[in-house]
């Protein structure tokens, strides 16, 4: 192949992550045209309500997937937490590259961390991960869904809409926002989204031109942390209508994984974790989701619970 045509999302950040990708393809394959495919998908058009009321974060995929399919894209570049757990159609992962930054930020022109906001401070986030996670720290916030691009976000925070926001600290790190970092919000207290900081090529299976331009991008440790981590949440059954968390660690050949599944109204939180080889991640997924099946997870993941 001599040219390769990427989809993306048009926001500022997707077009960086995939400008990032192109940067990357090019170095690899000197003389390789690569061309961005930018459109827009159903979870962009629509912010006037949480991503879990409207189908959840496959609706970043779908737009970009029917491209593909059509031919007018060879592959597309994704925020692999925004990646269901098993891909529909004739798709595959074609390389999962080195993860950035997993961790979330804690977004604030006053207040220096979460701990320092006053009482009944304003916090916006759409994420019920994060909902979940900053009412078991904090029961006393207003938590507010915050949607949209991270300039947009931003500006809220800006105009005096909140007294914090909550991001990912790769977005940010990615956009020149990183100074806007005033603490991160880390493990074993705080778990990020699944897969959270790493970018993935989606492609159709079977297409072994693109599987090959794509390899030398692909990092192994991370996609054996992330196999881990979307392996618990599969087992799970989760999507971000149900706020769960994981996050792998990866040394000398062995996986440890942090887990939670949380309920966004209550703050209440179940917590698991274990280590195994790194050999099979996603038996290590499967064990940590059935021990936060035996301390009571189901309830959480019930729909109206």
């Amino acid at each position: 192949m001599k040219k390769l045509r990427l989809a993306t999302r048009e926001s500022a950040l997707a077009l960086w992550q995939t400008e990032h990708v192109a940067a990357r393809l090019r170095i690899a394959h000197p003389g390789l045209e690569v061309e961005l495919v930018p459109m827009t998908t159903r979870g962009d058009r629509i912010l006037d309500r949480p991503l879990a009321d409207i189908g959840g974060k496959g609706l970043f995929l779908k737009e970009l997937e029917v491209a593909m399919l059509e031919g007018r894209a060879d592959a597309a570049v994704h925020s692999l937490k925004d990646v269901p757990m098993e891909l529909d159609g004739p798709f595959t992962l074609a390389a999962i590259l080195e993860r950035a930054d997993a961790f979330d930020a804690f977004v604030s022109s006053r207040h220096a961390h979460i701990d320092a906001l006053p009482v009944g401070a304003r916090v916006g986030t759409s994420s019920l991960r994060r909902q979940a996670q900053i009412r078991a720290l904090r029961p006393d916030l207003q938590l507010r869904d915050l949607r949209g691009n991270v300039n947009t976000r931003l500006a809220k925070l800006d105009a005096g809409e909140f007294a914090a926001i909550v991001l990912a600290c790769a977005g940010l790190e990615r956009l020149g926002f990183d100074k806007r970092i005033r603490a991160e919000l880390a493990p074993p207290q705080f778990l990020p989204a699944v897969a959270q900081g790493a970018i993935a090529i989606e492609a159709r299976d079977g297409d072994a031109d693109v599987a090959a331009l794509c390899a030398p991008l692909h990092h192994p440790a991370t996609a054996v942390r992330v196999r881990a981590e979307r392996a618990m949440n599969l087992t799970l059954h989760g999507s971000c209508q149900v706020p769960i968390a994981g996050f792998a660690t990866f040394a000398d050949d062995h996986l440890h994984l942090r887990a939670l599944v949380g309920d966004a109204a209550s703050g209440e939180i179940l917590r698991a974790e274990a280590s195994a080889s790194a050999g099979d991640p996603e038996s290590l997924g499967r064990a940590v989701a059935a021990e936060l099946r035996a301390l009571g997870a189901d309830r959480l993941l019930r729909p109206g619970h």
